[in-house]
């Protein structure tokens, strides 16, 4: 890992919210593309999705989920409830960072599209009766949209027009059904 990448990583902590964000966007810049420092970031990317902090969270969230295709050893699989489980962040501005993010690791590999459509999948569930449960609702569908754009998998829209189908508001039925109508 060269000295620009370590420092990005350690600025992800800084109490400075611009040098974090900076930190953050070179990251996100860098890691757009597979790279070979991932392990030597990944256990402290992990650790960080429980900072105290949110916005460390949020961070630590959105570089792992790049970073899934930099994963041949399929971390990601033991790794990916972490994820999950911050979709219930007490601040939603992180949960919501975390989940619109997780379309990255569902077009990583065929193992880790199975495990992002099964947590997916449990999550539209478990969001129904939440405060915004709606629009983590929307978020998860556009999320099925994204990976659906960039692996053409059936299974993809499949799972999404199912769990379309099960909410009882037709309203936002209607409102998540729209982001698959040019993908019949």
């Amino acid at each position: 890992m060269d000295q620009r990448t370590r420092m990005n990583l350690t600025a992800i902590y800084s109490e400075d919210r611009e040098l974090q964000n900076s930190a953050f966007h070179n990251l996100i810049l860098e890691t757009d593309q597979p790279v070979r420092w991932a392990y030597e970031a990944w256990d402290g990317l992990v650790s960080a999705l429980k900072h105290r902090d949110n916005h460390v969270r949020a961070i630590a969230a959105q570089v792992l989920c790049n970073l899934a295709k930099s994963d041949p050893q399929k971390r990601m699989l033991k790794d990916f409830p972490a994820l999950i489980a911050l979709t219930h962040d007490e601040r939603f501005v992180t949960a919501r960072h975390c989940l619109q993010a997780l379309w990255k690791v569902g077009v990583a590999g065929d193992d880790q599209l199975k495990q992002y459509l099964h947590g997916l999948t449990v999550r539209f569930a478990e969001c129904a009766d939440e405060k915004n449960g709606t629009l983590t609702r929307y978020d998860i569908c556009q999320s099925l949209n994204n990976t659906f754009d960039v692996v053409h998998a059936e299974i993809i829209k499949e799972t999404a027009l199912r769990l379309i189908e099960t909410e009882t508001d037709l309203k936002y039925r209607k409102k998540y059904a729209s982001l698959w109508r040019s993908k019949a």
